[in-house]
C-alpha cells in the first residue's frame, strides 16, 4: 500500500544535471609531437620564426601591408607556442573544453591569417619595380635586389 499522497512515479530528473567534461583525445606530454596536430604546431612555430626574421630584415617599404604580416607572424608564433605548451605540460587535462574542436579552430584560424599575410607580402613583393619617390630624378626602387629576394622568401 502506498503512503497517503505518495505516487508510484519516480521524482522528476534534476534540471541541473551534471555533464562530464569532454574527453581529450589528443595526447599530452611529448606524445603530442607524434600527432598531426603537434607536427602542424611545430611547423607553425618554425615557419612563423622564419617569416618574422625575413620581414624584419627588410626596410619595410609599405608599413601598412608589412605591419600586418609582422603582426600575424608574431601573434601566431606566440599562440602556437602557448598551444604547444598546454599539451606539453598536460594543462589540457585540467581545462574542461573540447580540445579537438579547439585544435581544429586554432589551425583553421591560423591558416586564414597566414594566407592573408601571404597575399599582402606577395603584393608588396610585386611592387618592387616602382620608384621609391615619384618626384625624384634618381631611379631608386621600392625594393632593392637583396630585399626583393628576402620578400620572395618571406612570401613563400
Amino acid at each position: 500500500m502506498l503512503p497517503r499522497g505518495g505516487s508510484s512515479m519516480p521524482p522528476p530528473p534534476n534540471p541541473a544535471a551534471y555533464f562530464p567534461p569532454p574527453r581529450v583525445t589528443l595526447p599530452s606530454g611529448l606524445d603530442i609531437l607524434r600527432t598531426y596536430s603537434g607536427a602542424f604546431i611545430s611547423l607553425e612555430i618554425l615557419f612563423g620564426t622564419v617569416v618574422w626574421i625575413l620581414v624584419s630584415a627588410t626596410q619595410v617599404p609599405l608599413p601598412l601591408l608589412q605591419g600586418w604580416v609582422m603582426f600575424v607572424a608574431v601573434t601566431a608564433w606566440f599562440l602556437s607556442l602557448t598551444f604547444l605548451c598546454i599539451f606539453l605540460f598536460s594543462y589540457a587535462n585540467r581545462i574542461a573544453i573540447n580540445w579537438n574542436q579547439a585544435d581544429f579552430l586554432f589551425h583553421g584560424a591560423t591558416f586564414v591569417f597566414y594566407f592573408g599575410a601571404f597575399l599582402l607580402q606577395a603584393a608588396t613583393t610585386s611592387l618592387h619595380h616602382l620608384p621609391r619617390n615619384f618626384n625624384s630624378t634618381t631611379r631608386e626602387t621600392i625594393l632593392g635586389d637583396h630585399e626583393y629576394n628576402i620578400s620572395i622568401a618571406a612570401s613563400v
